[in-house]
């Protein structure tokens, strides 16, 4: 059944991997769905782009110094034109938004978020880092606000979509599969030795530079075991991740009579970011389908937290809780920075993110002030450790 309305959505993020496949979606969709908001932090020739091609109310570029040249190259078409961090926030508050994918990069998300959940938006939630960061904040605006946040990850898409259907019986386990990354098999030693084009190479997921080392590093496994937390409700002992290096079961859940629901599908991110858009219709997808008999097997193993120690630390930052998880997302943020410009070393990164949460200040109870002064805090700290790495490298 058609909808008597096309679904107005804003696409934060619009010109990175998730925000260009949405745009996908939509294209595929033209009678249900309409790109209402675009907005992009830098790439300001791939915004124009879609902005002629899809004809938003409005786009937002969040570098204040390409708004000259965004401006004028739309000046031609009926679309607003914004700039800056304060736009980005103000756009998704607009009356006709129906739903908000968060596409954006790390903790740059949290804000507009916020906004768009004060305003009832509907979230479709690719920025995972917002939950890590703030979720009990996240989901006390959700609640009070009646905003529902339906999850685009693929892991809590699929755990999502295990979980319609199942209300009121009890859930004794989330199990999160992991590719397990490029460097699966490599030895410790192997690892010291990685490089950044080894790393950006994954053998099954095409993604932007960040979340793409974030998964060699198996931090993207700490967050998403963070956000499934908050999403859905459970406590730490009740996730589990599972290396699964097919990629073909995207997570699981485990009833309390010891049945389990797999999703399963190939790996491509549309499908989750249009079950988000279109929950709880499936729609046509002209994505691929699993041939079963060529696959063969599928299997599984136990992730290796003494080779890959950002999941030991995430999962350590889960189960104490507070602003650690913040300390944990923002350190993070400044190692992959430093590991994709040659300054540190691929099992570096462990080492400055483990000492950053030793050294920030812990905070129980933490405010959304405490959140941006944690931030800010540990970003210093893991810079400074970084900067002592790279001299006696």
């Amino acid at each position: 059944m058609t909808p008597s309305r096309r679904k107005r959505i804003a696409i934060l993020g619009s010109t990175g991997s998730i925000g260009t496949q949405a745009l996908q979606v939509i294209a595929q969709h033209p009678d249900r769905y309409e790109a209402y908001v675009l907005t992009a932090a830098h790439n300001v020739e791939l915004l124009i782009g879609q902005a002629r091609r899809f004809l938003p109310e409005a786009v937002v570029i969040a570098c204040e110094e390409h708004y000259p040249r965004l401006k004028e190259a739309l000046s031609d078409l009926p679309v607003k034109v914004y700039a800056g961090r304060q736009a980005l926030a103000q756009v998704v508050e607009e009356g006709p938004v129906d739903m908000v994918l968060t596409a954006m990069v790390g903790y740059a998300g949290l804000e507009p978020t916020m906004a768009a959940l004060r305003a009832g938006k509907a979230i479709a939630l690719a920025n995972k880092e917002t939950l890590v960061v703030a979720g009990e904040l996240i989901n006390e605006l959700a609640l009070r606000h009646r905003a529902p946040i339906v999850p685009v990850d693929s892991e809590h898409s699929a755990i999502f979509q295990c979980l319609v259907g199942e209300a009121g019986n009890e859930v004794e386990k989330l199990i999160i599969t992991a590719s397990g990354g490029p460097f699966r098999n490599c030895s410790i030693e192997q690892l010291a030795t990685v490089t950044k084009e080894q790393a950006l190479r994954h053998p099954n997921w095409k993604m932007g530079a960040k979340i793409t080392i974030d998964s060699a590093s198996m931090m993207n496994k700490g967050f998403e075991m963070i956000e499934a937390k908050w999403l859905f409700g459970v406590k730490p002992s009740q996730i589990e991740a599972v290396v699964h290096p097919q990629s073909i079961i995207h997570s699981m859940v485990q009833f309390a009579d010891g049945a389990v629901k797999a999703q399963m599908g190939t790996p491509d991110m549309r499908l989750p970011i249009q079950y988000a858009f279109s929950y709880p219709d499936r729609l046509p997808a002209d994505c691929g389908r699993v041939d079963f008999p060529a696959l063969g097997t599928l299997t599984f193993e136990r992730p290796d937290t003494k080779r890959f120690r950002n999941l030991a630390l995430a999962m350590a930052a889960m189960e104490q809780g507070g602003n650690l998880p913040c300390i944990l997302n923002a350190a993070n943020e400044v190692v992959v920075s430093a590991f994709l410009h040659d300054r540190l070393g691929f099992l570096q990164m462990s080492d400055v993110v483990e000492q950053t949460m030793q050294r920030a200040a812990f905070v129980a109870k933490p405010s959304y002030e405490d959140y941006v002064a944690t931030d800010a805090e540990a970003r210093r700290i893991a810079a400074e450790i970084a900067a002592q790495m790279e001299k006696i490298r």
